[in-house]
């Protein structure tokens, strides 16, 4: 279908500062319409139709490029990132893809080559399931090549970390430390601490991690905003934001912010914006705050997603649950009565059960208004709760590529029976959810195309699965793509006036190398961002 161009104003006379023509463009709207020219003014889309409806806009001034035929969509909304720890990465030893235990000590022997005595290893986005035997890293593995620099490097999933001895002497923790509710500290056969660290344990060493400072922050931040330009990305939902909004404040006061954030902070931290009289959404188009990030368990990769059965290889566990879960009723409610937003991390079935009756209760407590919970992953379901998202209107905040990396191992963990409730798009489509899809990033590529072939294809990393892993859940191009416009801006209060490109909304749009949604889909993963379009402004162009 091709759109007919509109106007905002009555016989209003006036130029485009940006004209794109000769385009396939999706506009992602309700009716999916595909248009060919669209025209910006001020930051907004004033047009949207042929080349024929453009061209009266098209002044002296006006900037026109030929987008030649390429594909534009409205800009990629990450749903679910750490936004500052995403731009931190950029600068630390990358573990993700290390394949053995050796590849790993070399990277990080390499990289403690080059920093000065005494300043700490983060980062690092190990990930064991890489390894054959899969056994977890431990503290004698890395201490020779890490003599003289504390290490807390953690693993991809952010739910366990691996210290060298040296950390953990600077943190005191001996064979005497006691363990934490909502934590695991990984023993030798002594009970001595081997250096891996799980959930709240993880806690014993970051309190003996110096803050980075102001400017350290600020440059992870300009890191981050340049580059999800490059990838398309022109929002974000920064589920880590905390106190950190004043670093993308500063960055956005020197014009160098290219990327809408909005920042949530912890769910215990809701008295204080309680206090201020702050609701979900607050801010302007670029920087909002008013939403709240809780945990409900730890992740599948560390055994502390919390699980009705046990796990397959480990059966004396079913995870953990996070070390706030009897306060969260409370909380949720309390945070919910105040009109923020409540986000809550849930990866285990019992976890997004538990979850689900929590927001439903809550509801019913406070009354009717428009509250989007949120649960982030949403990842392991019972075909009972699937349902339910629909039914409470309970926004699915999801990252695809986790899917393709996960398959791998998750088999593993989890039977047959569980693993048919496993990102379980098509289902939760079908039953009246809303999805928001991000990336997770560091924990997982930022790059959204990366999450669009996951989402469409399913085929796991190593090769193993070319019909797709689960391939009934598998859903199309064109949902996933909503899903990462249209989902997350609704996701955020903010589908009217972002997520599609339609008259009167946000100029925000990428342009793609090919079209994603005629070419081959196992393709997808290798398509790059010509140009991406921030508030009707060039912030990345494709050299």
């Amino acid at each position: 279908m091709i759109a007919t161009c509109a106007i905002v104003g009555s016989g209003q006379s006036f130029v485009a500062d940006m004209v794109i023509t000769n385009a396939n463009i999706r506009t992602m709207d309700a009716k999916r319409t595909v248009a060919r020219s669209v025209a910006v003014l001020n930051g907004k889309i004033v047009a949207v139709g042929s080349d024929a409806d453009t061209r009266p806009l098209i002044g002296p001034k006006t900037r026109v490029m030929n987008a030649q035929g390429r594909t534009i969509i409205p800009g990629f909304n990450d749903a679910h990132v750490h936004f500052l720890e995403t731009g931190q990465q950029l600068s630390s030893v990358d573990l993700r893809d290390a394949k053995t235990p050796e590849e790993f000590v070399k990277r990080i022997r390499d990289f403690a080559a080059k920093l000065p005595k005494g300043r700490w290893i983060l980062g690092g986005k190990w990930d064991h399931e890489n390894w054959k035997p899969n056994n977890l890293p431990t503290a004698a593995l890395i201490d020779a090549a890490t003599p003289d620099n504390p290490v807390f490097i953690d693993r991809l999933d952010g739910h366990m970390a691996l210290a060298n001895s040296l950390a953990m002497k600077l943190a005191g923790v001996t064979k005497d430390t006691k363990e934490v509710d909502g934590g695991l500290i990984v023993r030798d056969a002594n009970g001595v601490p081997a250096g891996v660290f799980k959930d709240a344990a993880m806690s014993y060493i970051y309190r003996v991690i110096p803050e980075p400072s102001f400017e350290e922050k600020l440059e992870a931040a300009a890191a981050a905003t340049d580059h999800a330009a490059s990838l398309g990305v022109t929002s974000v939902t920064d589920v880590s934001a905390g106190t950190d909004i004043g670093v993308y404040q500063e960055l956005m006061r020197q014009g160098k912010l290219k990327t809408r954030i909005y920042g949530c902070s912890t769910l215990g931290d809701y008295k204080r914006w309680e206090r201020t009289g702050v609701r979900a959404a607050f801010g302007d188009a670029m920087l909002r705050v008013g939403c709240l990030k809780g945990y409900a368990d730890g992740s599948l990769g560390s055994t502390t997603a919390w699980l009705f059965e046990p796990y397959m290889d480990d059966p004396k566990t079913t995870g953990l649950p996070s070390d706030e879960i009897t306060k969260t009723p409370e909380l949720v409610l309390g945070a919910d009565k105040a009109g923020l937003q409540v986000n809550i991390h849930a990866i285990g079935d019992k976890a997004n059960a538990t979850i689900l009756d929590i927001y439903e209760r809550t509801a019913a407590a406070n009354g009717p208004r428009d509250r989007r919970f949120r649960i982030e992953h949403s990842q392991h379901l019972r075909q009972e709760d699937i349902p339910q998202f629909g039914k409470l209107k309970v926004v699915a905040s999801m990252q695809p590529f986790h899917i393709i990396d996960d398959g791998r191992w998750a088999w593993k963990r989890l039977d047959e029976k569980r693993l048919k409730g496993t990102y379980a798009f098509r289902t939760l489509l079908d039953t009246g959810a809303v999805l928001a899809f991000g990336s997770d990033s560091p924990v997982a590529p930022l790059n959204p195309l990366f999450g669009v072939y996951a989402a469409v294809t399913r085929r796991t990393l190593d090769d193993k699965n070319p019909n797709g892993w689960i391939p009934e859940q598998k859903i199309s191009v064109d949902e996933t793509v909503r899903a990462f416009t249209w989902g997350s801006a609704y996701g955020e209060f903010q589908e009217n006036v972002k997520g599609t490109l339609e008259l009167g909304k946000l100029a925000d749009f990428v342009v793609l190398s090919d079209d994603i949604f005629t070419m081959d889909a196992t393709k997808i993963g290798g398509v790059t961002v010509v140009m991406t379009v921030v508030d009707g402004r060039v912030v990345f162009e494709k050299k």
